[in-house]
């Protein structure tokens, strides 16, 4: 069993070309003894998105706070603290913050999946 909290786990920053102003934090993961997901936690500053890309696994994203969008296909969904957003697998998605705070959200993906 693990309890901690999420300040307690050092951030990944990415901010390069392809993603801008992304922290990622793994909240439970293999080293936690997790055998079927992984939580991962992501903090976009303002300005911030993640790259255009898909995988061959879904993964489920809940938003926490802030204000953003996720193109799913070319479409874009306006994201907001309580929405909740299945991606499947093999489809190209894209989060990004349009809000002028932190866009904070919570994604889980299987453990074939990169943990970050």
């Amino acid at each position: 069993m693990e309890v901690t909290h999420y300040k307690q786990i050092l951030p990944v920053t990415m901010d390069n070309e392809v993603v801008k102003n992304v922290a990622g934090r793994i909240l439970i993961g293999r080293e936690d003894g997790a055998k079927n997901f992984c939580m991962r936690l992501f903090e976009m500053g303002v300005g911030g998105y993640t790259p255009r890309h898909s995988h061959d696994w879904e993964h489920e994203v809940f938003v926490h706070t802030g204000n953003g969008e996720v193109s799913i296909e070319d479409q874009w969904y306006p994201l907001s603290p309580g929405s909740a957003i299945f991606v499947p697998s093999n489809v190209e998605h894209q989060f990004r913050n349009t809000g002028e705070e932190m866009f904070t959200f919570v994604c889980l993906v299987p453990s074939k999946a990169p943990e970050l």
